[in-house]
């Protein structure tokens, strides 16, 4: 795993994919939390900043950025497909991508079957 202090690199398209990957993960779980507060304690108001970052900072976001990871990436039509039903579940996006890097399909963050950067991209120079 990537040191925190790389986490907001978004210099190429997979560390764009991994950094919104998690963003939706962490919206969707202040959504499930807030829904705890508008179904179990009856405030109706709870859901509605949550949702709307989760929405669109997470959600919309995340699949603009899965087509053009996808391009960039040159994923095949069933990979993207799987990326794009991956945001729906809740953190199904961080098991996506962290399978995206396992399989060697996550560019320069893809990792080889020993957990060493994968030989066919470049390691990170930083």
């Amino acid at each position: 795993m990537a040191p925190m202090a790389n986490i907001l690199d978004v210099s190429t398209a997979a560390k764009r994919f991994r950094l919104i990957s998690m963003w939706e993960a962490v919206t969707w779980a202040a959504l499930l939390v807030s829904m705890v507060f508008k179904w179990g304690f009856g405030y109706e108001e709870a859901v509605k900043i949550p949702g709307m970052i989760h929405g669109f900072t997470g959600f919309i976001l995340y699949v603009v950025i899965a087509f053009f990871t996808a391009r960039s990436l040159k994923w095949d039509f069933k990979t993207l497909v799987l990326a794009l039903v991956s945001s729906v579940p809740p953190f199904m996006t961080i098991w996506f991508e962290r399978r995206m890097a396992r399989t060697g399909q996550l560019g320069e963050l893809s990792v080889g079957a020993a957990g060493q950067p994968d030989e066919r991209t470049p390691a990170p120079t930083h």
